[in-house]
């Protein structure tokens, strides 16, 4: 698995990337709930980069990061 190193661009990417489908489709990845990343670990993210994202936001979101993403979503 690649090491999670994101940079600026990347992190105001996935600041501003919206989930593309299922229950919480149209929020912003930042959105989604904890409990909902944490199974989709489990479950395994998707290829791509779409699931990169999902593992990064995860991450961020079990170590309780997001307030630091928050200021990089566009309005």
């Amino acid at each position: 698995m690649k090491p999670l190193q994101p940079d600026r661009h990347q992190l105001i990417e996935l600041a501003n990337t919206r989930m593309p489908y299922g229950r919480y489709e149209g929020r912003l990845l930042v959105e989604l709930p904890e409990p909902y990343l944490v199974w989709y670990e489990q479950k395994g993210f998707p290829n791509g980069k779409l699931g990169n994202q999902l593992r990064l936001m995860c991450e961020i979101k079990v170590n309780g990061l997001e307030k630091l993403i928050w200021p990089l979503v566009k309005k």
